[in-house]
């Protein structure tokens, strides 16, 4: 049987609400500053969310609640891309200002979302470093590329060629105000690389003025 951890070590007790559905309802708590809006779950007013817990069976749960936020938060805020080294300034911060997740328990979960598909570590630049940024898939590539292909589909774009610049120019573009706009080219790439896959689409070229053709 495991031992209990010491008096120092927050616990998640399996009978909070931090451990029920009802925790995935909004709270009153919201962001300020450049990420405004978003309504904080109230599992994120517990201290000791913000530590890892020891026992298995209470990390699992709260790694799953953890994954369900980050996911959450960027969906809210459009963004796709997490840095370790410059994060959302509240996401990883209780909304009382009390707590903290540390870098390293940061890397830990951001490796459990990697394992489920949530997110995807970006290569470091020089081979061999440590990445220190991820893709965030608040939708699945699968999930980007039927969007994707809906608008193609429902524009008339098939047996076009667009280049990827068209694809996700934000300013009064054929795809304004679409969902994907935003993503970096070579995220956006491997949602094509779906439709490729499937036989919808073809890719010419590496560059942002690469082109794509739909089927």
């Amino acid at each position: 049987m495991a031992s209990s951890p010491g008096p120092s070590t927050p616990i998640l007790p399996a009978s909070s609400a931090l451990l029920t559905p009802s925790t995935f309802t909004t709270t009153t708590t919201t962001t300020s500053g450049p990420f405004q809006n978003f309504d904080f779950p109230p599992y994120t007013l517990f201290p000791p969310f913000y530590t890892l817990q020891p026992n298995l069976t209470t990390r699992a749960r709260q790694l799953d609640l953890w994954s369900t936020l980050v996911t959450s938060y960027h969906a809210h805020h459009h963004l796709f891309r997490l840095n370790l080294s410059t994060p959302p300034p509240d996401l990883f911060t209780s909304p009382t200002k009390a707590r903290s997740l540390s870098p390293t328990n940061i890397r830990v979960l951001l490796d459990h979302l990697a394992s489920t598909g949530k997110v995807e570590w970006i290569p470091a630049a020089t081979k061999g470093e440590e990445s220190h940024a991820v893709w965030v898939w608040w939708r699945s590539a699968g999930e980007w590329a039927d969007e994707v292909y809906g608008w193609v589909d429902g524009t008339g774009q098939k047996g076009s060629v667009l280049t990827v610049y068209e694809l996700l120019e934000e300013e009064e573009g054929a795809v304004s105000g679409r969902n994907w706009v935003g993503m970096e080219d070579a995220m956006f790439r491997k949602v094509l690389g779906v439709l490729v896959k499937r036989g919808k689409a073809q890719v010419f070229g590496e560059a942002d003025g690469g082109g794509v053709k739909f089927f």
